[in-house]
């Protein structure tokens, strides 16, 4: 069967600006479907929310999957299943029936994929029963089903310990999710399907990559497993890999600070079989924002499989960094070709300083959106006897965010000028000097209210 699935899955899908995550690869194999026949039941969702786009779009990416089974088998597309693989058609809604029995005649399978029509709730319990039913246990040859659902389970009995029952005879399931307008319950997904989830789950965003989606998968039917694996992974520049997992195959290299190298010398040539492999990545940009995690990813097989894997995003925040006092205007200068110096008047500069500047920056904890923080910064100088002196407070509004959470606010270029010419230290001008900061933090905006009470006489 060749490469039956790819995927790549990340652990969270938002992080700090520092913050680390897991990415999981993984990838399943089977054996070649000639020599090792097939017995598959297509199970198609037709409840009311795939009136429309969607269950057009579900019924040319079955259809497309027969195609390629039809050929996979026997080589040619001469409308008979081959080699001793069959398929089967489950439909379900309110309940499920077997459109077909496991047969081998193509025209049969279509006319039945065409005759779906959308309504009604969603029975995954009944599917999986009737899908199940369809196999006959005393065949020698594989079984699998893969299950096309758009939403969420709304009627039956629960799918998880029928899915669970079907696993524990030895089935394959595989579960394509589509998001819609029902919505989609991931872990119901991954609760149903073979382990491990990320080789046998795939979700597609819209109806449009249905069919992609089925045809890839029967592709790679006809292929007898893969051997001489190798798949190279490229991080997005604004991550670096902190450290990579022993593989459950193979074996992985760090090749720099953001490529990888994973390598396996077959996978799935005696029976199904899959593989995966994490690494931990870690963001070292400044700029927040929505990131692709991966800059590129690359497989290759003897066999000439064809693989593609998603190309997951992760949401990064960094703090929020505020500069309350501007540094001056520069003013140009030209220096010709060939001169030594030059002679500029720069107009006027106004004395705004004298002695000696302390610059300081302060990382304001937990503040909240939508609240202003007013912030104070408090200097004092130490003399040789531990007493202190005042040389200055500066009081800062800090504008209110508008993140959904409560964030770090990092205040940065807090500048006091300290003279030389302070009678109670005595110093002399260039002597070490000690100070001391505080720094006083406190919201100005708050959301309480008065208690709204009504008196009745």
């Amino acid at each position: 069967m060749g490469v039956t699935n790819s995927n790549k899955v990340i652990n969270t899908d938002r992080i700090t600006c520092d913050g680390s995550l897991r990415v999981t690869l993984a990838l399943t194999a089977a054996p070649d479907i000639i020599s090792n026949p097939t017995d598959i039941a297509l199970v198609l969702d037709r409840s009311g929310s795939m009136t429309g786009t969607p269950l057009a779009e579900m019924k040319l990416g079955a259809k497309t999957f027969i195609d390629i089974i039809d050929e996979a088998t026997d080589g040619n597309k001469d409308g008979q299943i081959g080699s001793g693989s069959r398929i089967g058609i489950v439909s379900f809604s309110n309940t499920a029936e077997a459109d077909t029995q496991l047969i081998t005649s193509v025209d049969a399978l279509k006319t039945a994929v065409d005759s779906l029509t959308a309504n009604g709730n969603t029975n995954h319990a009944d599917a999986f029963t009737k899908a199940i039913q369809l196999f006959d246990s005393s065949s020698s040859n594989a079984k699998v089903i893969v299950i096309f659902t758009d939403g969420n389970t709304t009627t039956g009995a629960p799918p998880a310990p029928v899915a669970a029952a079907a696993r524990a005879q030895g089935i394959i399931i595989y579960c394509i999710g589509l998001i819609g307008s029902s919505g989609l319950d991931l872990n119901a997904l991954n609760n149903w399907a073979t382990d491990p989830d990320a080789s046998h789950v795939a979700v597609t965003p819209d109806a449009g990559d249905l069919e992609l989606l089925f045809e890839e998968l029967a592709a790679n039917i006809s292929k007898p497993g893969a051997t001489d694996i190798v798949i190279d992974e490229v991080v997005n520049s604004d991550f670096v890999i902190t450290s990579i997992s022993s593989p459950s195959k193979g074996s992985a290299t760090m090749l720099d600070a953001h490529a990888l190298r994973w390598n396996i010398a077959q996978l799935g040539v005696t029976s199904s079989e899959s593989a995966t492999l994490d690494f931990f990545i870690r963001h070292v940009g400044q700029e927040p924002g929505t990131k692709l995690v991966n800059q590129s990813i690359t497989y290759s097989d003897k066999e000439g499989n064809v693989v593609s894997f998603p190309k997951p995003t992760v949401a990064v925040e960094c703090n929020i960094i505020i500069h309350p006092e501007k540094c001056p205007d520069p003013v140009a200068l030209t220096v010709k070709s060939c001169q030594d110096s030059i002679l500029a008047d720069l107009g006027d500069v106004y004395l705004t300083s004298q002695g000696r500047i302390i610059q300081m920056d302060v990382t304001i904890k937990n503040v909240c959106p939508g609240k202003r923080v007013a912030l104070a910064a408090i200097l004092t100088e130490v003399d040789q006897d531990g007493m202190e002196y005042q040389r200055g407070m500066k009081t800062i509004t800090i504008p209110a965010h508008s993140f959904p959470v409560c964030r770090d606010v990092l205040v940065k270029c807090i500048k006091f000028v300290v003279p030389d010419d302070l009678d109670e230290i005595g110093k002399a001008m260039c002597t070490p000097r000690e100070f001391k900061a505080r720094f006083l933090a406190n919201n100005i905006d708050t959301d309480y209210r008065c208690c709204e009470s009504s008196i009745t006489f």
